[in-house]
């Protein structure tokens, strides 16, 4: 199949050409076309399976063919200013070559003049963080009446991180005559009640086994005691020669402290978290794409929305408390058709976070240990003399969000109010992203080569 049996106008056939993507993925073979016929939608799609191109290009589509009016038609509300970024980055490249559609991306972090006067300018569509729009609509600056279609993204990490009330106050703006378009990584049946508030007589699809990593990404487990954790990454890092890993972990400060560490080891590095400001995560994630730095090191919440066609590694320094958090973090890889790599790295103390991993997965991930850096072995003379380096390890801060609404921004993600700067097409630009160019904490509680692609995200 291709995009032109899809029924897309020859102005997207161009922008996707340009893009060189060829064929639909899966998800947009079935969503395009629904999308276009006017349906509600409730999609499941795994990460890099090419959601954000199944509901921009129909949505594009059905605006070249309208008259313009004075008020937003069309509004994606997503969980981070990553993703915000990235759905906005998307429209702006399938629909170059359109009528000058006006896109605006709004979330917190700054100060709110520039978007009011992107509002009272006039605007298409609007991709934005639920807290941030609450802001301008209780301002009377965000008219909402006459959105055409609405889009929950990620709808699933937006109930896990707690919008849903902002999502009830947002959509109770809308018209109701509307389409709805949800898309999650799960079926779960919270996402399915939501479906039920806000869907009308939804088409299902769904193009994946429910919370199964994708195929193209090979697992592996390696047994190593926690205080060996970093020398055991800098050894694969180095060993293997690769060029461009994303390395998660549990807490803010334990990405700080593993970015400090690798950069000890002569290995480029940066750390991105919700403590970042948006310059630079930004400007990190731009060196990263570009090779110019080796690991980026990040939490849960700062990895959504990155989007890299071909990484090819990615590692869990700790495994995440929640399950399904494990099939996020490994989604990163393996994406539009490319093969990727995860290696999580086990300690004695997260054998039981491994079995529930491994009880969702339906399957056992295969465990190797590596010469040398053996459960309870003794570390190199070299590990030693790094570590005797390096200054204590200073404690975390102390969380001072209390009593903010949940998802605010001190508590790391980008969807609550008071979030990052708004971007343009490409990342890059401004402030510092904690790069390095020199030469772990116990579980919590458990609760819940940059390169081009056939296919478009």
């Amino acid at each position: 199949m291709s995009f032109s049996e899809l029924g897309l106008v020859p102005e997207l056939l161009r922008a996707l050409e340009a893009e060189g993507y060829t064929q639909p993925t899966p998800i947009q073979g079935k969503s395009i076309p629904l999308v276009l016929a006017g349906h509600d939608l409730l999609a499941a799609a795994q990460t890099g399976t090419g959601k954000t191109a199944a509901f921009t290009l129909p949505i594009l589509q059905k605006l070249a063919g309208t008259a313009p009016r004075p008020l937003p038609r069309v509004l994606v509300l997503v969980p981070t200013r990553e993703l915000a970024a990235q759905v906005c980055e998307s429209i702006r490249t399938y629909g170059r070559h359109l009528p000058g559609f006006k896109t605006a991306v709004i979330f917190g972090g700054v100060g709110m003049n520039p978007q009011i006067d992107q509002f009272r300018r006039g605007l298409d569509i609007v991709v934005a963080t639920p807290g941030r729009l609450l802001d301008l609509m209780n301002q009377r600056v965000a008219n909402l009446s006459g959105i055409e279609t609405l889009v929950l993204d990620e709808a699933d990490r937006m109930l896990d991180m707690g919008f849903i009330h902002d999502i009830r106050r947002v959509v109770a703006a809308l018209p109701k005559k509307r389409q709805n378009l949800m898309f999650s990584a799960t079926f779960n049946p919270e996402i399915r009640g939501l479906a039920q508030t806000f869907l009308k007589d939804p088409v299902s699809v769904d193009v994946a086994p429910r919370n199964t990593p994708t195929e193209l990404v090979a697992q592996r487990v390696h047994p190593v005691d926690k205080a060996r954790k970093t020398a055991l990454i800098a050894h694969l890092v180095k060993e293997g020669d690769w060029k461009q890993v994303l390395v998660f972990t549990r807490t803010k400060h334990g990405a700080n402290r593993l970015s400090d560490q690798l950069a000890r080891e002569g290995i480029t590095t940066a750390a991105i978290h919700g403590n970042k400001s948006q310059n630079a995560r930004t400007k990190a994630l731009a060196e990263f794409k570009a090779g110019d730095i080796r690991v980026l090191v990040a939490t849960d919440i700062a990895a959504r929305g990155i989007d890299i066609d071909q990484l090819p590694h990615v590692i869990n320094h700790e495994l995440p408390n929640v399950p399904e958090d494990y099939v996020h973090r490994i989604g990163r890889t393996g994406r539009a058709g490319c093969e990727g790599e995860a290696v999580s790295l086990v300690s004695g103390d997260e054998r039981e976070y491994l079995r529930d991993i491994q009880k969702l997965l339906k399957r056992e991930i295969p465990s190797s240990v590596v010469p040398g850096f053996e459960p309870g072995s003794q570390p190199s003379a070299a590990e030693m003399a790094a570590r005797a380096s390096q200054p204590a390890d200073r404690p975390p801060p102390q969380r001072q969000h209390q009593g903010r609404r949940p998802g605010g921004n001190s508590a790391g993600n980008g969807g609550g109010r008071n979030h990052s700067a708004p971007r343009g097409a490409k990342p890059g630009g401004g402030g510092g992203g904690q790069r390095h160019a020199q030469g772990a904490r116990k579980p919590q509680n458990r609760n819940p080569q940059q390169g081009a692609s056939n296919r478009p995200r």
